[in-house]
């Protein structure tokens, strides 16, 4: 199934991923950093180092241009769709996957709000933090409950290479493979019931 040396590379960017996992454990190690019951903590002398370089919210807001706190609103009022999408789309994975067989993604893996405890944040820039961290990880729940769905129900891929493909896309059908399209699909489906076995 698939083509053997596409899987090998796949691999080998799994390989560089826990690579890189590695050395940001190793960068965290050194800024004192570690995690307790999925929290962050700092030691205490680097929460004091963290401190002398916050900007207060005030002069965080005098400092700011002009057309930055013009277009402030605009940015927040992507909030409303977001969340929207985020409960259309919880709604639709708990309704829809346990009718096709496939595993719920779970929500609280991609939305990660672990930016409030670094010291030299002050409240807008945590507020920020935590907008952008809502909006790029719904993107990447989003995505994930997208490339299930895909794998489900037409796993081939593009006549033409696209940007960022989800982890699933290299092992679906190249594109024009009917024959291919047709032996494969029901192995793909079974892949999918068991993404949360080895979990």
């Amino acid at each position: 199934m698939g083509n053997p040396r596409i899987a090998e590379l796949v691999e080998r960017v799994r390989q560089l991923e826990d690579e890189i996992q590695a050395e940001f454990r190793k960068r965290r190690a050194e800024l004192h950093a570690d995690f307790e019951n999925r929290r962050i903590r700092f030691e205490q002398d680097m929460l004091e180092a963290q401190r002398r370089f916050k900007v207060g919210t005030l002069r965080y807001v005098l400092r700011a241009r002009p057309l930055v706190l013009l277009t402030a609103p605009l940015i927040y009022s992507v909030l409303f769709p977001m969340l929207l999408m985020d409960l259309f789309v919880t709604l639709y994975q708990w309704i829809c996957f346990p009718v096709y067989g496939i595993p719920r993604v779970r929500r609280r893996d991609y939305l990660v709000f672990d930016r409030a405890h670094l010291a030299y944040l002050n409240t807008i820039e945590k507020i920020n933090c935590a907008y952008c961290s809502y909006g790029n990880g719904l993107a990447a729940y989003i995505r994930e409950v997208i490339g299930r769905t895909e794998q489900y129900w037409c796993p081939i891929k593009h006549s033409r290479r696209i940007l960022e493909a989800h982890e699933y896309y290299h092992r679906y059908t190249d594109f024009g493979d009917a024959e291919g399209f047709r032996r494969e699909l029901a192995d793909l489906r079974r892949q999918l019931s068991d993404l949360d076995k080895g979990a």
